[in-house]
């Protein structure tokens, strides 16, 4: 059994990162780092909030540039650790790389649901997931601009975890079978990221009804079936093949479903069209809708089914947003 040095956790704000990290870290008896922790005092000091934190540093390198040579000390040290870093995974190179997400009013919830500091208050809903939107594009766009380098590209990273439904004990288990090889092995040999989704956030691009003669009596339950073959958007997941195992995973109500990347953003999925485009072209709002009303979920529209148009650009907010 091939175990890597460390474990780098990058993900959403209220994806449960924190909280999984510290778990995992006790649980493989590893020393924590938290870079969130460290721009939060940072930002208390300064008597900043962690957006204007991270707003202050798009024009102060100073701020990166500490937290920057941390972690590159660190990874130079060859220390086996857990790291709670929104960018150890561009400074790690023999780790696990963790990207967690969830859905965003998901994470809103969370977060104004746990205690709030001087450098991190909300007071609504709304107002968490719009400031929680803000701080990440911001996050982003320094990232691009400083280092050249997109948190948002998946292959970035050796597993996606979205943690909408799943229980933290559950990401847990299954963050520590991929690193102890248990789980997702042949996939990440072949180099593509392993991706753990909540299979009621993934859009179909066939038509439900060719399905229904080929369900079984009873839905599977099984997390560990042959990978989905998956396309993203940038914003949105679709299946490209495995239609049949998400819908039983549905049904079944599997919280993460193992999945392959396929195309993401403007790599080609079929005959030379981009995962965006691909899906603008399949994901049909009747589609859509028959897929929903067989399984009892709902899955807002995208864009491009409700402006019956264009298709959805890497980044954009839409209706799944």
């Amino acid at each position: 059994m091939t175990v890597r040095q460390s474990i780098v956790f990058n993900g959403d704000l209220g994806s449960g990162k924190s909280t999984v990290s510290v778990e995992i870290a006790k649980r493989l008896g590893l020393r924590r780092v938290s870079v969130g922790d460290l721009y939060r005092q940072m930002a208390q000091e300064r008597q900043m909030t962690a957006l204007q934190l991270n707003l202050h540093a798009e024009l102060d390198q100073a701020v990166d540039g500490y937290v920057d040579q941390l972690q590159r000390d660190i990874a130079a040290s060859g220390e086996s650790l857990v790291m709670d870093s929104r960018l150890a995974w561009h400074f790690f190179t023999d780790a696990l790389k963790v990207h967690m997400i969830t859905e965003p009013t998901e994470a809103a919830r969370r977060v104004l649901a746990r205690p709030s500091g001087p450098a991190e208050s909300y007071t609504t809903l709304d107002e968490a997931r719009a400031k929680l939107r803000e701080r990440s594009e911001s996050e982003r766009n320094r990232f691009i601009v400083r280092y050249g380098v997109d948190k948002a590209r998946l292959r970035n990273y050796d597993l996606v975890c979205d943690t909408t439904r799943a229980t933290p004990q559950q990401v847990i288990e299954h963050v520590v079978d991929v690193y102890e090889g248990r789980l997702g092995a042949d996939v990440l040999r072949a180099g593509q990221p392993l991706l753990l989704l909540d299979p009621t956030r993934v859009y179909p691009t066939e038509d439900v009804a060719t399905l229904r003669g080929s369900w079984s009596a009873e839905p599977a339950r099984d997390e560990t079936v042959e990978p989905l073959s998956i396309g993203y958007t940038g914003e949105y997941f679709f299946v490209v093949d495995g239609h049949r195992r998400l819908s039983a995973a549905v049904r079944g109500g599997v919280p993460m479903v193992a999945a392959r990347l396929v195309a993401e953003v403007d790599e080609p999925v079929v005959g030379g069209m981009s995962a965006v485009d691909f899906f603008a072209a399949q994901a049909r709002p009747g589609l859509i809708h028959d897929w929903q009303d067989a399984h009892g979920i709902a899955l807002p529209l995208p864009e491009h089914a409700l402006l019956g148009g264009g298709p959805v650009l890497a980044g954009e907010p839409g209706a799944g947003a």
